[in-house]
């Protein structure tokens, strides 16, 4: 957790001097990531006072007045880079000091700052901190330091700065910070605090959003009361947004004849972009790339929970009551998929259920009495009854209770330090360490302060979690639960990322142990030199049921072009969000590192890097210098030694090196395109080596014995369901739905498959191909993707593989392999409609009781056709066709195939047969007019 910066500068009259006051020590690089709270307790925090806080003013000093306050937050793919900017003027009679106040995130790092004081600037630069303090040295020795202050709030720090003028003095203030979008529950989230403390003749709040891929919605709130709540204006397009607040001084009044203002609070901009496929989003601009992902439409994984609670002596009253409150709502969340258990100590530890149980309604309710019976007493022993959840877990799994597939974790609530047992803090996380399997995760919930926060994050980082302070006021238990819902629904796991080796280098974390419903994982990165036009990644995971290969892919110079035209959008986005990311996981890895050489070589990598960027870390500091009467006068500002940033919630990486395998879709061979076929004087045409049912809809049926190909239509309404193959053999079932033309055509609505449905009844799996998307379903798990990723996907036993926006290839058991062609038509064409056709290779292997339309000529009838004559069409012959029976008048035509051109298709000879195919096929064409797109064939 990083620290707020206090940064005093006390000008006087006639000469510019200045005096700080030294609060904290420099880090030592020798000492361990445990030793520094046992040689001299825990590390002091100097913490504002709940009325420090509510006195919280943006500017401090009396007699002053504040001419402008602004503030900008440019928002470009999530990256935020915000700057607010003040100018005051000492309109008192007397010198005085006047303070520039700003709260900004934990999780976002200042990068500069500037102030100028009656034409004297002083500019900010970030420099090591072992520089800036050699640099400062003689300074200090004139009574010059920096200062470090922190507060309690919950999710912001305050940056102060005080400078010390006379009457009349103009002060100019500006400071400036970056920060990442983090994505949770399905939205960004980007706060601001407006506490200006007192009327502001120009108060002006402006946040720009552009999302290339687009936004889905964008929202502004604020806590600043209701006669400002509607003074927000939000202009939103497709791919921008601008959010402008912009009170008058009456409007910022309290009261109509107040002189004190009513701007006291957070204003809240929230959005989401919009996703066109689950591969995510890939984005190249300025020499780095940033790969974004955060898929949906996918069925979650089961979970096996242990929870652990502390139910120590500190947890009696307010924090008890609001952790039994949450953990009967979290209880009730549960689905009968997840296992759970609920451990709780104190100094001993028990078990509600020794192993973990069905989340059964009985088994809840169990549970939920339980938990409303403990009563708090007694020390804090967690490590054992950390141990012992590992252990619950380690046995269900060897006694085969826990799906692969499902998610393992431990979460644990505690408000204090362990007093029981094992305290070593730093022996309690080598014994958690040693025990955790890899795909166990621990996540630390820390109540209050009296916890040591550093040690429930380190443990959760080393065990694949994360950890979040809940602050112990009356809506811990919304914290809670606000906190279980972002870990309640994991979509995925085993998550890779990978690039081509020889295109990028520098890439951050991009193996991922888990992905949360309404998160986001993000991987960035720089371009190598090269002369590719595009980037391409892959990204590999395992969902419930189901192993996806999914294939993303973005132009290197198009965003930067896009960007150019955009006034308001951060054009450095890519590089300062690698850099942000990158510096972010190193502290996290530095909080880990087990040496002192390891943690030295980390602190290298983050100077150097937080130098070239401009980040404020705790090995970093701001060195803001200025010229007086021809001497340098330079001031510091730092950040303190907590470095827990925490990036990438719920990501934790995966041990161990994977091999990177670029997505090639190979395609089957009977997929591969015929020339194009000329008509032979004995009027039959070269082999193919498929049927197929394109257009609207044309049946081909490929008679490789009589070496021929046959084409019919059926002329059926739209909704219809026809069977293309009914196979009780193999238990698979292909059926396509009909659409119709948007108007009639010569007095009559085409139609075409709008939907194709391919059911295994044996593997319980179906995969229906629409015109808009891909759906997997294999009981209550129902996955669904884009026509606009390349994809590989594996469901038990059933193979499905996307090629963007071209076609889908469906494998059942490597015996039944069909390929749906997407056919895009102009949105706005006033009569045809996007459609699908179908492909079916004449090698499939079907059972000897395959029927439907096209599954009945995997036994090739004896077919003859004679009396070849001219018809009324001189392009088109006519014949008589002897087949099953019948004789039927048959005239020779074309239809297309699109597997080589895709736009105009390629030429199939075919004989024709009219009325539905009716002679050719078995019965009549409504025979194969199902209910349902799962239904099999009944008897014809």
């Amino acid at each position: 957790m990083k620290t707020p910066v206090l940064l005093c500068v006390l000008l006087f009259v006639q000469s510019w001097s200045f005096e700080f006051i030294i609060d904290g020590e420099w880090e030592s690089e020798t000492s361990g990531p445990l030793d520094q709270y046992h040689h001299s307790g825990r590390y002091r925090r100097n913490v504002l006072s709940s009325e420090e806080e509510e006195d919280f003013e943006a500017i401090q000093g009396n007699d002053i007045t504040v001419k402008s306050y602004k503030v900008e937050s440019r928002i470009t793919s999530r990256f935020a880079h915000t700057t607010v900017k003040s100018s005051v003027v000492n309109s008192g009679p007397s010198a005085q000091s006047i303070g520039f106040n700003v709260q900004i995130p934990k999780r976002a790092f200042i990068n500069n700052f500037t102030m100028n004081v009656n034409g004297i600037t002083f500019v900010g630069s970030v420099k090591e901190k072992t520089v800036a303090r050699n640099l400062y040295a003689q300074a200090r020795a004139r009574g010059k330091a920096a200062g470090i202050v922190r507060t309690n709030s919950q999710a912001m720090e305050t940056f102060r700065t005080e400078v010390h003028v006379p009457p009349g003095s103009k002060v100019e203030f500006e400071l400036h910070y970056q920060e990442m979008m983090q994505r949770k529950l399905g939205v960004y989230e980007h706060t601001l605090h407006l506490q200006p403390g007192r009327l502001v003749p120009l108060l002006q709040v402006d946040v720009y959003i552009f999302e290339p891929k687009g936004i889905s919605f964008v929202t502004a709130s604020n806590t600043l009361g209701k006669q400002l709540s509607e003074l927000t204006k939000i202009s939103h397009t497709k791919d921008k947004a601008h959010i402008v607040f912009k009170p008058t001084v009456q409007q910022q009044r309290k009261c109509d004849n107040c002189t004190e203002s009513s701007v006291d609070g957070v204003f809240t901009v929230k959005y989401d972009v919009e996703r066109e496929s689950n591969a995510g989003e890939l984005q190249v601009s300025d020499g780095h790339f940033v790969q974004f992902f955060a898929p949906s439409d996918l069925s979650p994984l089961s979970k096996n929970i242990v929870f652990v609670i502390d139910v120590s002596g500190s947890m009696w009253g307010l924090k008890m009551k609001q952790t039994v409150e949450a953990m009967k709502a979290i209880l009730d969340d549960l689905s009968m998929d997840d296992y759970f258990s609920i451990i709780d100590f104190n100094h001993n530890v028990r078990c509600w259920n020794e192993d973990l149980v069905q989340a059964s309604s009985i088994q809840v309710n169990e549970a939920k009495n339980y938990v409303e019976s403990i009563k708090p007493n007694g020390g804090t022993n967690i490590n054992e009854a950390l141990l012992r959840a590992v252990q619950m877990l380690m046995r269900a799994s060897n006694q085969g209770l826990i799906n692969p597939r499902s998610v393992s974790m431990i979460i644990l609530v505690s408000d204090g330090d362990p007093t029981v047992g094992e305290i070593k803090l730093s022996t309690i996380q080598k014994n958690v360490k040693r025990v955790m399997r890899e795909e166990f995760s621990l996540y630390s919930l820390g109540i209050g302060f009296d916890v040591d926060f550093d040690f429930l994050e380190r443990i959760a980082m080393e065990n694949r979690g994360i950890a979040q302070r809940i602050h112990a006021n009356h809506d811990a238990a919304e914290q809670l639960k606000t906190f279980y819902s972002q870990v309640s629904s994991p979509l995925l796991r085993t998550i890779s990322i990978h690039f081509s080796e020889n295109a990028v280098n520098n890439v951050t974390q991009n193996r991922f142990d888990k992905f949360f419903q309404g998160s986001e994982l993000i991987v960035a990165g720089k371009l190598q030199q090269s002369d590719y036009t595009t980037l391409q990644s892959l990204t590999t995971a395992s969902a419930a049921n189901m192993d996806l290969s999914i294939q993303t892919e973005a132009d290197i110079l198009g965003l930067d072009s896009v960007l150019s035209t955009h006034q308001h959008s951060f054009t450095g986005f890519a590089r300062q969000m690698w850099a942000y990311i990158t510096v972010n996981q190193l502290l996290a890895e530095r909080s880990l590192a087990s040496t002192a050489m390891k943690k030295r070589g980390i602190t290298q990598k983050i100077m150097a890097l937080a130098v070239e960027h401009q980040f404020v870390t705790p090995f970093t500091a701001m060195l803001v210098e200025g010229q007086d009467q021809g001497r340098a006068e330079r001031l510091i500002a730092d950040s303190p030694r907590d470095s827990k940033h925490g990036c990438c919630s719920a990501t934790a990486p995966l041990s161990g090196r994977q091999t990177v395998h670029q997505l090639v879709y190979s395609k089957p061979p009977w997929i591969q395109a015929t020339k194009a076929p000329t008509e032979e004087v004995s009027g039959k045409v070269e082999e193919a080596v498929l049927n197929f049912v394109d257009n609207d809809p044309h049946f081909i049926i490929h008679l490789p014995k009589s070496k021929m190909d046959i084409c019919f239509n059926v002329d059926s309404k739209p909704g219809h369901i026809l069977n293309l193959i009914s196979d009780p053999g193999t238990g698979v079932t292909i059926n396509g739905q009909l659409v119709g033309s948007k108007k009639m055509k010569n007095n009559k609505i085409d139609t075409y498959f709008g939907t194709i449905s391919i059911y295994s009844k044996t593997h319980g799996v179906q995969a229906i191909v629409g015109t808009n998307r891909i759906d997997l379903m294999e009981g209550r798990n129902n996955h669904s993707f884009s026509w606009r990723a390349t994809a590989e996907l594996v469901l038990n036993r059933m193979r499905v593989s996307i090629v963007k926006e071209e076609h889908v290839t469906v494998t059942v058991d490597e015996k039944i392999s069909v390929m749906v062609f997407l056919h895009r038509v102009w949105k706005k064409h006033p009569i045809q409609v996007d459609f699908l056709g179908i492909y079916m290779s004449n090698t499939n292997k079907y059972s000897t009781q395959v029927h439907g339309l096209i599954g009945q000529f995997a036994e090739e009838p004896e077919v003859k056709v004679y009396g070849v004559h001219e018809g009324a069409d001189p392009k088109k012959k006519e014949a008589t066709m002897e087949v099953k029976g019948n004789k039927l008048a048959v005239t020779r035509g074309w239809q297309k195939d699109y597997r080589r051109d895709r736009k105009r298709g390629s030429d199939v000879y075919c004989w024709f047969i009219h009325n539905s195919g009716k002679g050719f096929i078995d019965g009549s064409y409504t025979s194969y007019i199902l209910p349902q797109l799962d239904s099999f064939l009944t008897s014809i």
